[in-house]
């Protein structure tokens, strides 16, 4: 059987800077928090915690058919470290592994999670993170040996303290994806703006391949 790890969705952000709840932006008719969920599944993890905190109720109905397990951080304004925490805490005593996932990473695929859990299949002793340019963060995936840390997490520090210790191995994946969070509505409006001209291009593409095609070809 091939070991796959927990995804450990976080969600529990109030989006200050944003304005309103990010998580139910919707781009392609979907919110950010579906997407995330749904790419998370479809990486066929061994299963998947999503951390919700603020507007958690509204937020739960964003989730309601899709096969995943909620938690609920009463203190969401204390920072990402006890979200990360009390995600890790729910996961079963079995889970070989958890890879951290954040919500509003709206470029981030299947695939791209599937490719770091074959890097952590290659060095299951190791954290595997992404890597875009000079940043190494999320999605990035905690084998079970650092479960203890992660549990211990509070207020704004992160998964990324970890990554910075020396003292850990951590194994870098090239991801391009993992830099296009949103945090400001700017930054949406540049996703929406980059998956319209990616349509556009497409589209264009097809009717070209059509045109081209010899009459009474199959």
């Amino acid at each position: 059987m091939i070991p796959r790890p927990w995804v450990v969705l976080l969600a529990a952000g109030g989006s200050r800077r944003f304005g309103a709840p990010k998580q139910l932006a919707r781009i392609g008719g979907e919110s950010l928090l579906r997407r995330a969920a749904r790419v998370a599944l479809a990486a066929a993890p061994a299963g998947c915690v999503v951390v919700l905190g603020a507007r958690a109720s509204r937020l739960t109905r964003e989730l309601e058919d899709l096969p995943i397990r909620t938690v609920v951080n009463r203190r969401w304004q204390s920072g990402l470290g006890r979200s990360l925490a009390l995600g890790i805490a729910a996961l079963p005593v079995d889970a070989r592994a958890a890879l951290v996932l954040l919500a509003d990473q709206v470029a981030v695929g299947a695939a791209d999670l599937e490719l770091l859990c074959a890097a952590w299949r290659a060095a299951p002793t190791a954290i595997i993170a992404a890597r875009s340019g000079r940043i190494v963060g999320p999605p990035a995936v905690f084998p079970r040996r650092h479960f203890p840390e992660l549990r211990r997490l509070r207020g704004d520090q992160g998964a990324r303290e970890l990554l910075r210790d020396g003292t850990r191995r951590v194994v870098a994946v090239e991801l391009a994806a993992a830099s296009a969070d949103i945090d400001w509505p700017r930054d949406f409006d540049r996703v929406r703006r980059e998956r319209f001209r990616a349509r556009t291009r497409q589209s264009s593409r097809s009717s070209r391949a059509r045109r081209s095609k010899p009459s009474g070809a199959t």
